[in-house]
């Protein structure tokens, strides 16, 4: 009897995600090649796929960060401190890094009167401010504008006020936690078809032709966020865990990078690097907390975005950049970064308080935001995959890394 070969849907079906993913990616560039038009009509299943992780990621965090904390156990070690030392670390060291490139490859704009409808920050103190109303906001509010600070704040509160309730009810929020999780993995499921309408879409309608003018700028841009991704991400790993870093670091870019590229938010990726988490076998009580937070302040790839198109203003503008404005300017970069939104585009609104270090009017600042704009279908896509990818990296770096401390000392 001859055994019955299975169909190509059954073996697809059978692949894993991050290989469907790809195939949809394949597919997407081959049919906003062929058929550009019929590609324009896939925006709508993108558009589907994001809303659907963007309205479940601020319940999923809030849910779960409530129930790991109601549940922790008494001398569980969280390793929070670690990840949050790495998410600093990195983000200033990015900012340094773009400073060494536009200072290496410094590039010119264009600068026009075009006006950018936008409102940007006055100053350091009005984003700091920012954040800490951002803490204290309604919570309701908080869950419907994804304001995950806010989300953190409450579902910490909670989970501590509840740690001192019956086990009845702690057990029935662990419960909801598991359940808002199997919502979470079924919208996973449909990345790959989701990536599909998103590349598709993307390519048919902006392509690449308004992209060429700003080509040395992109390569600035993008050449730093590889090098952060690729040799200081790395390091900073290696110094951590003390062996080779790069099998983890190429999972968490191959499994949340690709998907934040496309989704082009943080915040919309949380439910995928959470997912990662609990594959890589990450303590629950830690990645709920520390992966939520690291989409709203480790942003290694905005403050790139940040400290290069500053730079690139002041030398159109011919202004001397010495050694102390340069590195005022990266911390300056990396406290903006951590104040930037987990949305797309979010990174952009914080260039006029970089260039306002150097004197750069608020006409000009926009005049370059506008230009962020322009570059942003690949700068905020790349800046996105560094910054996501990142927080699951940091977060893995710090756990196993403090196991294997705690282990060498038992």
């Amino acid at each position: 009897m001859t055994a019955v070969s299975p169909s190509p849907l059954h073996r697809l079906k059978s692949t894993g995600l991050v290989t469907q993913i790809i195939i949809g990616l394949i597919a997407g560039i081959v049919l906003a090649w062929l058929a550009p038009d019929l590609a324009k009509s896939t925006e709508f299943i993108g558009k589907v796929f994001v809303s659907a992780l963007k309205a479940v990621a601020p319940i999923l965090v809030f849910v779960l960060v409530m129930a790991s904390i109601a549940n922790h156990k008494h001398g569980q070690e969280t390793h929070i401190r670690p990840i949050l030392f790495l998410y600093l670390l990195g983000t200033f060291a990015a900012a340094v890094v773009a400073v060494i490139a536009s200072t290496l490859f410094p590039s010119s704009l264009v600068l026009s009167t075009q006006d950018v409808a936008v409102t940007a920050p006055g100053g350091i103190s009005e984003v700091l401010q920012s954040l800490a109303l951002s803490v204290v906001d309604n919570p309701v509010r908080a869950l419907m504008t994804g304001n995950f600070i806010g989300i953190l704040a409450w579902a910490i509160g909670m989970g501590i006020a509840i740690r001192h309730a019956g086990q009845p009810t702690r057990t029935v929020l662990e419960d909801l936690s598991n359940g808002v999780t199997v919502i979470v993995r079924l919208v996973i499921r449909f990345a790959p078809l989701g990536i599909f309408g998103l590349v598709a879409s993307t390519l048919a309608t902006s392509g690449f032709s308004a992209l060429l003018g700003y080509l040395h700028l992109l390569i600035v841009l993008i050449g730093c966020m590889l090098f952060v991704a690729l040799v200081v991400n790395p390091l900073i790993v290696f110094w951590k865990l003390r062996r080779n870093p790069y099998p983890l670091v190429f999972t968490c870019l191959r499994e949340s990078g690709i998907t934040a590229f496309f989704t082009r938010s943080s915040a919309a990726n949380i439910p995928v690097n959470l997912e990662l988490s609990r594959r890589l076998g990450l303590h629950e009580d830690t990645y709920s907390v520390s992966i939520p937070l690291g989409a709203t302040i480790n942003m290694a790839g905005a403050a790139i975005t940040i400290t290069v198109l500053t730079l690139a203003a002041v030398h159109t503008l011919g202004i001397v950049v010495d050694i102390p404005t340069a590195v005022l300017l990266s911390v300056v970069a990396a406290v903006c970064a951590c104040g930037a939104s987990g949305v797309a585009g979010g990174s952009l609104l914080l260039i006029p308080l970089a260039c306002s270090l150097f004197g750069i009017p608020s006409e000009i600042a926009m005049q370059v935001v506008a230009v962020g704009f322009i570059i942003g279908v690949l700068q905020d896509s790349a800046e996105t995959a560094l910054n996501s990818s990142t927080d699951v990296l940091f977060t893995a770096a710090a756990c196993l890394g403090e196991e294997e401390r705690a282990r060498g000392a038992a």
